[in-house]
């Protein structure tokens, strides 16, 4: 058995990994959970806030709590990943400088993964981590099947009919839609459904269990390809 901890970006995918990754990797003996990022501890009273980025200067934090966890459990059996969103990553990022001048998003994607990975095995020396950053951001995974909104949204079946023809635009990929601050992807389901932007944590991942794996898996790349690997942590 495999324990794999994920440092997620926020309260969404941190309850993806409970409700949604974590019941499927259970299948393959992987263990999975998560907390998301410290961003900020008060130093008189020890209490930790936890979730969300900072536009700049945030990798400093980010990378001490990842070390930390992984200092923190030094057991074989243990693994170590992140579930960041490309979208508004923290501009003081490893390789971020170089990875933007990039215009396909995979490529700067897995120059991100590269650096980081690359970065933490510095600092530790430790192969038990492997990073994934999400093309573009977590809601990418909602638009691989937009439709499923109406388990929430039913009285929007216009609204998301807007997002189904959308993404149809962008050639079915939902990684390909862009990181824009009006169109990355939380942004355009928030423009035609505003009531998502306070519900996001919960409604996003039940929307995606309603998705199921087999079907974001076929339409998100990139997800498929971590998946790949979680799939295979228990075979050695």
């Amino acid at each position: 058995m495999i324990r794999l901890h994920i440092t997620v970006e926020g309260q969404t995918e941190q309850r993806f990994v409970k409700d949604v990754l974590g019941l499927h990797l259970a299948d393959h003996a992987v263990i999975a959970d998560a907390r998301p990022v410290l961003t900020s501890k008060d130093r008189r009273t020890g209490t930790e806030y936890r979730g969300g980025f900072r536009r700049t200067g945030a990798y400093a934090t980010v990378k001490r709590d990842i070390c930390a966890w992984m200092k923190a459990d030094q057991n074989l059996d243990a693994r170590f990943s992140t579930m960041f969103d490309l979208y508004a990553l923290p501009n003081d990022f490893p390789g971020y400088a170089e990875a933007v001048r990039k215009t396909d998003p995979y490529r700067r994607t897995a120059m991100l993964e590269t650096a980081l990975q690359a970065d933490i095995k510095r600092e530790l020396d430790d192969p038990r981590f492997f990073p994934y950053v999400q093309l573009h951001e977590f809601e990418a995974l909602i638009l691989a099947a937009p439709g499923q909104l109406d388990w929430e949204y039913m009285e929007h079946t216009a609204q998301i009919q807007r997002l189904v023809e959308m993404v149809a635009r962008k050639g079915g990929n939902p990684e390909l839609i862009d990181n824009g601050a009006a169109t990355a992807p939380s942004k355009r389901i928030i423009a035609e459904i505003p009531e998502y932007d306070g519900s996001k944590a919960t409604v996003g991942p039940l929307v995606v269990g309603k998705i199921g794996i087999p079907r974001l898996r076929e339409k998100c790349v990139h997800f498929d390809e971590w998946l790949q690997r979680l799939e295979k942590l228990n075979l050695g």
